[in-house]
């Protein structure tokens, strides 16, 4: 018991004030790794705890061992788990050397998910990652269960981490072992410095995590062996995908995954490892995305057998919900449809890709009994047909066979366009339009277009894929993954999106030119028109002036008195009535 009366003990190297579980980077968490746990740890033994564990798996390893030990650096985190946990936990605050030279029985479980990291304090030795390691030898018994984790610094997201070095970890590395060489950099150099030590057989998973928290746990041999579509490299992905939303990254992390996928490095690069010695029950646990459940996966013939605890939180929307009784115990070992028309849309094959459409469309006809929501990536190639993938997500309302077809090329158009995919469509056969080929593609017909009645009337294309793009829509918020995986844009989608700004501001600064010199060139015959309209006003204005003066001249009256002589055709008849009329009008004045 130390000075200060608290409930913990303190060995040397115990830090104040400090924490490991409220600083930049938190505990170690999440219900995969407490899935692994819960199957990998023995009934009643005795066991350590080994760095900031999250309380979720310190409870998940109380609740098999006969007596826990907790060792944290920090004696206020100390504190706080002593006081949480009571007398099921005994908590030590100091460093794993100073826990070494305490001198206490071998415990015979030992779980280091953290990592070796963050197990040292101020006043320890300077000791590299093999030395630490030796300390924890040290007080385990020779056949202890060890978990132990490791960070790989060459997994995607350390390399496509676009802050610099000295921002990623803050002061929770004020000793860093980055750059230590004893440090194992793959699977087989964590096997051969856990052999040296000891622990003989060991499986290592290849840890896919977001933040802290494990996502997909895959044994280094399936990822090793999984290639772009098939389950495992799924999974990994959709995790990496989700750690991009914590990650400023410079690239999309999906592409370089399914690279490394597809020349078998996947088990390489992923956040981490974690190694478990003894026996393992599952190849692959992951966290299933927008609800606290595993989903655990074995292979099996040509496939894979699956199944997915149910959880207790309520969780979903007013369109979807989760049923995990809706994932199929067995899964085809096959691609994903996705992969494959991503693959004929880079190929530029729009026959094979139409023809996989339609053979889509018929399947998903012929799906009569399911409200799955359809997903080209999770839908899985079964030979010459198709197979529910491990989505548990159902529909609330009964849906028509054309709404979740319309979802599921809905969601395909946000990750083709969205990614940034190579594509054989025109550029502005986008959105509505796009997704309603694909639907004819896949059998259902577009209704008849009729004349708008209005500015904001939509179109008939509009408002067939409307509830698709709602479920989608659904879908991508309770998973809490975007269809795209887009996140605060990347350097590459930057970049790409500025280059191709720079080219529309170039062609629209062509147009403004153009325009401006045809409204130059407009302008200039408009101000010589105005001018000539002018001049003739003026040539009218004195044409008129000279007809006025015309016609009050003498002459002009002469010229009018004899054009109108001019048109007597009998002259002695004109004289003669001439002649009569002034005699008449002479006898009328004389008398």
């Amino acid at each position: 018991m130390s000075d200060n009366q608290l409930a913990v003990d303190v060995v040397r190297g115990e830090m104040q004030p400090w924490s490991d579980y409220s600083g930049k980077r938190g505990p170690v968490q999440g219900p995969v790794l407490r899935a692994l746990l819960d199957d990998v740890l023995p009934e009643q033994a005795r066991t350590l705890i080994l760095g900031p564990h999250g309380a979720d798996l310190v409870e998940a390893v109380v609740a098999k061992a006969s007596e826990t030990t907790l060792l944290v650096r920090s004696v206020s985190d100390a504190a706080e788990l002593s006081e949480r946990f009571g007398d099921r936990l005994q908590v030590v605050a100091g460093a794993l050397d100073g826990l070494a030279a305490a001198d206490k029985p071998a415990f015979d479980v030992v779980v280091a998910a953290d990592g070796l990291d963050r197990v040292l304090g101020y006043d320890s030795d300077d000791l590299d990652w093999s030395q630490r390691l030796d300390a924890l030898a040290a007080v385990a018994s020779p056949e202890a269960v060890l978990v132990l984790g490791l960070e790989n610094e060459f997994s995607l997201t350390n390399l496509l981490d676009r802050r610099p070095a000295d921002e990623r970890h803050a002061d929770d590395e004020w000793r860093p072992l980055h750059d230590d060489p004893s440090r194992p950099v793959s699977t087989d150099q964590l096997a051969a410095s856990l052999a040296r030590v000891g622990f003989e057989s060991s499986v290592a998973y290849a840890a896919f995590s977001v933040e802290e928290a494990p996502f997909a746990l895959v044994t280094a041999e399936v990822a090793a062996a999984a290639r772009p579509g098939q389950l495992p490299a799924r999974l990994a992905v959709e995790a990496l995908e989700a750690s991009a939303a914590a990650v400023p990254l410079l690239a999309p992390i999906a592409e370089g995954a399914e690279s490394a996928a597809r020349a078998g490095l996947l088990g390489a690069t992923p956040t981490g490892w974690i190694a478990v010695t003894g026996a393992v029950k599952h190849a692959i646990y992951a966290h299933t995305p927008g609800y606290p459940s595993v989903l655990t996966a074995d292979a099996a013939d040509n496939g894979w057998t699956v199944a997915v605890t149910a959880g207790t939180a309520d969780a979903g929307s007013a369109d979807l919900k989760f049923d995990a009784e809706a994932v199929p115990p067995t899964v085809p070992g096959g691609v994903t449809a996705e992969t494959l028309l991503f693959r004929l849309a880079a190929a530029e094959d729009v026959p094979g890709f139409r023809d996989l459409a339609a053979r889509l469309g018929d399947w998903a006809r012929s799906q009569t009994s399911s409200q799955t929501l359809l997903r080209w990536d999770d839908v899985v190639v079964d030979g010459d047909s198709f197979a529910f993938g491990v989505s548990p997500w159902q529909t609330v309302a009964e849906e028509s066979k054309k709404d979740l077809l319309a979802a599921a090329w809905q969601r395909f158009h946000d990750r083709l366009i969205g990614g940034h995919r190579r594509h054989p469509w025109p550029p502005w056969m986008v959105g509505d339009d796009l997704v309603s080929a694909w639907l004819a593609m896949s059998g259902i017909e577009a209704p008849k277009q009729v004349p708008a009645t209005g500015p904001d009337t939509p179109s008939a294309s509009v408002a067939q894929v409307a509830r698709g793009k709602a479920l989608a829509k659904a879908l991508a918020a309770v998973v809490g993954i975007p269809a795209d995986a887009s996140q605060t844009p990347d350097v590459r989608t930057a970049l790409a999106d500025a280059e191709r700004a720079k080219k529309e501001s170039f062609e629209l600064a062509g147009q403004v030119f153009g325009l401006e010199r045809t409204l130059g060139f407009r302008d200039k015959a408009l101000k010589t028109r105005e001018t000539r309209i002018r001049e003739m006003r003026t040539q009218v204005a004195k044409s008129n002036a000279e007809r006025t003066r015309l016609r009050n001249s003498k002459a002009y009256s002469v010229v009018k008195l004899i054009r109108k002589v001019a048109m007597i055709r009998h002259p002695r008849k004109f004289a003669g009535k001439v002649k009569r009329k002034l005699n008449r009008q002479i006898r009328n004045k004389v008398g």
